[in-house]
């Protein structure tokens, strides 16, 4: 879904189960991607999902792991 976006940054699964995101781009396709998160992707069980604008080098690509 962020790739298609053409947003940048990274999906780490957490040790706790939680997964970090960090997303970097438009404000729109930002939000569009907030927006998908909140359902997730197939068979993910999503019970909260929490943002925070941050300072960051923007990244080349869009990671996940």
């Amino acid at each position: 879904m962020a790739e298609s976006l053409n947003i940048t940054g990274h999906a780490i699964n957490l040790r706790n189960g939680d997964v970090e995101v960090l997303a970097c781009g438009e404000p729109d396709a930002i939000s569009e991607l907030a927006a998908w998160l909140k359902d997730g992707p197939r068979m993910a069980n999503v019970t909260e999902v929490t943002s925070e604008d941050a300072e960051v080098e923007s990244k080349a690509t869009f990671t996940t792991g």
